[in-house]
């Protein structure tokens, strides 16, 4: 135990039970594009500290949980969804984070195809999606803020801004050299509708012919043979994501 200091003496060697305990919580950063706009999934929070703030869904480690299936309780529980892959974005612990206590907060970050948030909010009304609103170009990082429906922009809970903005940061960092962007998208989709996953995702506008040529010389993409179908304009080609070394003929749907 610390002394009437605070500090922990040197006898106190590696024996845990002579150090304070931290506690841990695990947030959720559930982005997707909706109608040509990022958005993240929130939760308005129904207890002290930023009562009824819009906060990322979040919750405090059990003793007999990995972090892991922690994220997966509080995806099931309080994000109202499941089978959705998630991975660590980034573990944030400055000491004044939560006004409650000491409390060590690791983040995961998933990509949702827009149409899955519909059932969660049909399950819970304190949930809704916001729009994300990127001050800064690029990987430059850094806080976001967040756009109701309504035009309104909301305050975040705790440090959920910056939580927020170091998954912006990762994604737009991901983007051109890994398949994330496909994570966003129906099975089948038109490059109309991956440039404009780019675009949300990258906060501007792209030349859309150069966008396809680089989107199809970098291969990954497969043409289905089929079209678009009720739309009003001409219907556009189909394609579909191949996974690394799958060839063209390699059916892809299991």
């Amino acid at each position: 135990m610390s002394d009437q200091t605070g500090q922990i003496p040197e006898s106190a060697g590696e024996d845990p039970r002579a150090y304070e305990r931290p506690s841990v919580t695990v947030d959720l950063a559930l982005l997707s594009v909706r109608e040509g706009a990022l958005c993240v999934l929130l939760l308005r929070r129904d207890r002290a500290p930023f009562l009824g703030a819009w906060s990322l869904p979040g919750g405090f480690v059990r003793i007999e949980e990995s972090l892991d299936e922690a994220a997966m309780r509080i995806l099931r529980d309080k994000a109202q969804m499941s089978n959705v892959f998630m991975e660590q974005l980034f573990t944030f612990g400055a000491v004044d984070r939560d006004p409650r206590a000491r409390v060590i907060t690791v983040a995961y970050y998933a990509l949702v195809e827009a149409g899955r948030f519909d059932e969660a909010l049909k399950a819970s009304v304190e949930l809704s999606l916001f729009e994300i609103l990127v001050p800064w170009a690029d990987e430059t990082g850094g806080a976001v803020a967040i756009c109701s429906a309504e035009g309104e922009t909301e305050p975040l809970a705790f440090d959920h801004a910056e939580i927020l903005g170091m998954a912006v940061k990762r994604l737009r960092g991901k983007l051109d050299y890994t398949p994330v962007g496909f994570e966003l998208l129906p099975e089948r989709f038109t490059l109309r509708q991956l440039q404009e996953v780019h675009e949300a995702i990258l906060d501007r506008r792209m030349n859309k012919p150069a966008f396809r040529r680089r989107m199809l010389d970098k291969g990954g993409l497969q043409a289905t043979g089929e079209r678009e179908s009720g739309v009003t304009y001409r219907p556009a080609e189909l394609y579909r994501f191949l996974e690394p070394n799958a060839g063209p003929g390699q059916n892809q749907e299991g």
